[in-house]
């Protein structure tokens, strides 16, 4: 399986969970710099609510 950790190459958001009993994991890169990881699921939801609604196409629909 590829590595599908985001980089400043190749920007994105990429969420693990690998068993109902383990904690989520996530890491977000934008393509204007900005970067955040996340432990647990619950900082994990916020890392993706925040990431949708601020970065990455959130970008072309704001023009910033």
């Amino acid at each position: 399986m590829a590595d599908l950790t985001p980089t400043p190459d190749r920007p994105g958001l990429h969420v693990s969970k690998p068993s109902p009993n383990a904690p989520a994991t996530g890491s977000a890169v934008c393509h204007c710099g900005a970067s955040a990881t996340a432990t647990g699921d619950n900082q994990v939801r916020a890392l993706v609510e925040s990431y949708t609604a601020n970065h990455g196409a959130a970008h072309g629909r704001t023009g910033r």
